[in-house]
């Protein structure tokens, strides 16, 4: 759909839509550049409150993958005219109030339309100095690749809706996902690194090959070192598997070089569609140690699962993928 937007002619688009990145930037001038981002979408959980917060969460993300820092959002909200969803609706929108309270930054007003299904989300603006910008364009071959949430999500979800998860793993992705990637982006920005994008919608492997093709390099990925939530495996075994996590399987399927021992359970859980998932961190390997060290100690998970190899000129394999 974004390949029938017109060609950016505008100088001061620093990152559009062309390599997939998180948000688009724009410079306001030479000192500082605007990140900009909108996303908003269906229930994942049944708790209203923390499907306000894991909205927001979600939204604030991907200004956090682009080293921006968030200063200012836009409410979006879908839902039923019928008066009885009115104080569901008011949860919603104080699990939203109340996240975006926590990363400090002020709701200034947004939009509202009828519909039958809720949907709930945020437009968020961000600032960055123009040469800081982490763009999929930026992986380098030596970073070591970081992951800062488990994997699973869709998994998860889908099993939830299927009365197939406990309270303690629901309680677990519950909590993850309503999880700011505040901390673990500063402290990226801190250290330095390469870049960094957020594992949403296309999966692990989605979002890894965004990063891949932009930059023009490959990776190997080792299945065993990526976490996945409680249950999760247990659930992909039993074919409890959300449509995207099949589409994203097959539509990433052309980039990725899986060895013989290799899982079947790995290969859907690594395209799995995620929900206001972690962030996925390029960083040169001197910087490292340092960046997982600081990263774990405010009790995020900073798992190295990868690296990036050497320059990639074709697609197929760009992705290796070991157990």
């Amino acid at each position: 759909m974004l390949g029938q937007l017109p060609p950016i002619m505008d100088p001061n688009v620093l990152v559009g839509s062309s390599n997939a990145d998180d948000a688009g930037v724009y410079r306001i001038n030479g000192d500082t550049a605007a990140v900009l981002t909108v996303d908003f979408f269906t229930p994942i959980v049944d708790d209203p409150y923390m499907f306000g917060a894991i909205a927001a969460a979600n939204s604030l993300s991907d200004v956090y993958a682009m080293g921006g820092r968030p200063v200012v959002s836009l409410n979006v909200a879908m839902f039923p005219e019928d008066p009885d969803f009115f104080p569901v609706l008011k949860q919603i929108i104080q699990g939203g109030i109340d996240k975006m309270a926590e990363a400090g930054v002020p709701i200034i007003g947004g939009h509202t339309i009828k519909d039958k299904e809720p949907k709930f989300g945020f437009m968020v603006m961000g600032l960055i100095h123009p040469d800081n910008i982490l763009d999929n364009a930026k992986a380098r071959p030596g970073d070591a690749i970081v992951l800062t949430k488990p994997i699973g999500t869709g998994i998860i979800s889908t099993g939830i809706k299927a009365g197939r998860v406990g309270e303690d793993a629901i309680a677990e992705f519950t909590r993850s996902m309503a999880a700011l990637n505040r901390r673990a982006g500063e402290i990226m920005v801190q250290v330095g690194v390469s870049t960094a994008t957020d594992v949403t919608g296309f999966g692990l492997l989605g979002h890894l090959n965004e990063v891949l093709s932009a930059s023009r390099v490959k990776a190997n990925i080792f299945a065993s070192r990526v976490p996945f939530f409680t249950d999760a495996e247990k659930l992909t075994a039993q074919n409890v598997v959300p449509g995207g996590t099949i589409a994203n399987l097959k539509n990433y399927g052309p980039f990725v070089k899986w060895a013989g021992n290799v899982s079947e359970v790995h290969k859907i859980l690594l395209n799995d569609a995620q929900t206001s998932g972690g962030l996925l961190i390029f960083v040169p390997r001197e910087n490292l140690e340092r960046l997982s060290r600081l990263i774990e100690e405010e009790g995020i998970l900073a798992a190295h699962i990868g690296d990036v190899t050497e320059g990639a000129l074709i697609a197929e394999g760009r992705i290796s993928v070991e157990a």
